[in-house]
């Protein structure tokens, strides 16, 4: 019977830790195959298998069902990393666990790029599988289960101690399988690069995600940020006798289509056109994310750190990064005396902004709260309402304090092909109508068109505005449109930006830089000098 037991127990673990061997191959990227990876690589993936395994037999104390269980969050995983490469170029990683629990709260911004009828078979197969397995496979611990009759077999007195006895068990593997994937995290053959699809292929969706926890909890010393033009030293400053309202705006999924698509009307950004024409600088941005993902450009820019040095934190520098006390351009600015406020009309809560954004140095956040139901357009709260909201801002001065106003719009998030389009959008914003495939495109269109429009009242505003001031407008990433790329081919990622400040307010020295490439952890410090002349330095295209 004790045979029987084994046999029972280990024989279902042993053929489920292959098969998740075996399902990696359906990744994109596909991890190498098994016996080219290294052996700590391996140590890893046994360790987690077995510490899984273990953890659902204690809760369901049924083998086979076990193993399917884990096997299919394991699939789950997998589909979810498929669909992110396939929609922003970068498998699935460790720091995404927590979009699960977005999904819930946030279903819009997720669920749709994973498909409605996908999520619906995958929730129904696995209340399938749940039911199927509770109630066709016996608990082993059950009157007359194997546990319980290799127990009354081996020492009739343990028995009646059967069901804690079989906990003990469970907590010892989960022990000795927590060990083992410590030990191949421990070996420098496992240490990631965090070029996300780098150390798929290499170690395997298991070791990666494992590996890059335990870097995650890793002590991280942030780089040291220089503000040039700002230095905290300075009590002035170096050119902050005048100290100019600064306003700066992150436009979602914003970058000037028109060059990719030379069918959209050139009269679509023409706001943002002479805004570039009348610029302190402007150009091209190379941003830190593709697609999705803001918070990494916003980190960027706030915080003037390159993506390259911040190891694992570069995939959500607000989990623990930003909570360790990070300089930013906000906390630069109040230091120096400006009131600094973001406005961003979504909940404060996503991604703990609303607990970050305080340690960065802001003392006001404007968010969902802050904005009517009806100055929307479309699911999101419109850019207008954003300009307007920034307008009174300007308007309420307290003190004489200068004021710094970093905006996140939300108007241009997708999904866009939830998004309906008619003719007349085709007609509006095109030359020659593009056919049903560009949907996304053209809802895209629409909305670009309105970020165009608040770039104008912003720039009216502050061109009657009674003290000096600064604007700078980049985007954030390209948009997600899969269906028009595909026909397209992939835009290279890159965004575009400007700086300006109104007619008559001229800078001591110019920054030369017209329609070169500008990395956005660079583009605070153009800020800087755009809004302080006496420290601003020329400046030629990257």
């Amino acid at each position: 019977m004790t045979l029987n037991l084994l046999c029972h127990v280990l024989l279902p673990g042993v053929i489920g830790w292959l098969l998740s061997l075996l399902l990696e191959g359906l990744l994109t990227p596909r991890p190498v195959a098994p016996w080219r990876r290294p052996v700590a690589a391996h140590l890893v993936h046994i360790g987690l298998w077995i510490t899984l395994y273990a953890l659902e037999l204690a809760l369901f104390r049924r083998p086979v069902f076990a193993v399917l269980n884990v096997l299919a969050i394991q699939f789950l995983v997998i589909l979810v990393s498929n669909v992110k490469y396939r929609t922003l170029r970068e498998p699935f990683v460790y720091t995404d666990f927590e979009y699960f629990v977005d999904a819930l709260r946030h279903p819009r911004l997720y669920l749709p790029f994973f498909g409605r009828m996908k999520a619906a078979l995958a929730a129904s197969g696995y209340a399938v599988v749940l039911f199927a397995g509770l109630t066709m496979e016996g608990a082993l611990t059950a009157a007359g289960g194997l546990w319980t009759l290799a127990l009354r077999d081996a020492a009739p007195s343990l028995a009646a101690w059967s069901l804690l006895v079989f906990w003990v068990a469970m907590a010892c593997l989960v022990t000795c399988g927590w060990l083992l994937a410590q030990l191949g995290v421990m070996r420098s053959s496992t240490t990631p690069t965090f070029e996300a699809s780098d150390d798929l292929r290499r170690l395997g969706l298991a070791t990666a995600l494992w590996r890059y926890r335990s870097s995650e909890r890793t002590p991280f010393v942030v780089p040291e940020r220089h503000w040039h033009a700002c230095d905290a030293d300075d009590p002035k400053g170096g050119g902050f006798a005048e100290r100019p309202d600064i306003v700066v705006v992150q436009s979602e999924s914003f970058f000037d289509a028109r060059r990719d698509f030379p069918s959209i009307k050139s009269d679509v950004l023409s706001r943002f056109d002479t805004l570039k024409a009348e610029s302190v600088t402007a150009g091209r941005l190379r941003v830190a994310a593709w697609g999705a993902n803001t918070v990494r450009t916003e980190f960027a820019f706030l915080s003037g750190l390159e993506p390259s040095t911040l190891g694992v934190h570069r995939y959500n520098p607000y989990r623990k990064l930003a909570r360790s006390g990070v300089s930013t351009l906000a906390s630069q600015l109040q230091q120096q005396g400006y009131r600094t406020v973001c406005v961003h009309p979504y909940p404060a809560s996503f991604y703990t902004r609303d607990t970050v954004y305080p340690l960065m140095g802001f003392e006001t956040f404007l968010d969902i709260d802050a904005f009517a139901e009806e100055e929307r357009f479309g699911p999101y709260v419109s850019d207008a309402a954003v300009a307007r909201k920034i307008d009174a801002l300007l308007g309420s001065a307290r003190d004489h304090k200068p004021l710094f106003v970093f905006a996140i719009t939300m108007e241009n998030h997708g999904p866009l092909h939830w998004e309906t389009v008619g003719p007349d959008d085709r007609s509006r914003f095109f030359d020659t109508p593009p056919s049903a495939n560009f949907d996304d495109l053209v809802a895209y269109t629409r909305h670009l068109a309105n970020a165009d429009a608040m770039f104008g009242q912003l720039a009216e505003r502050l061109s009657r505005h009674d003290r000096s001031a600064v604007l700078c407008i980049y985007g954030d990433h390209v948009p997600i449109m899969p269906t028009v790329y595909a026909a397209t081919g992939e835009p290279d990622g890159l965004t575009d930006y400007v700086i300006w400040r109104p007619p008559g307010q001229e800078m001591q020295q110019a920054l030369a830089r017209r329609d070169g490439v500008q990395s956005v952890e660079r583009l605070a410090d153009d800020v800087l000098r755009a809004a302080f002349a006496a420290t601003a330095t020329d400046v030629t295209a990257s």
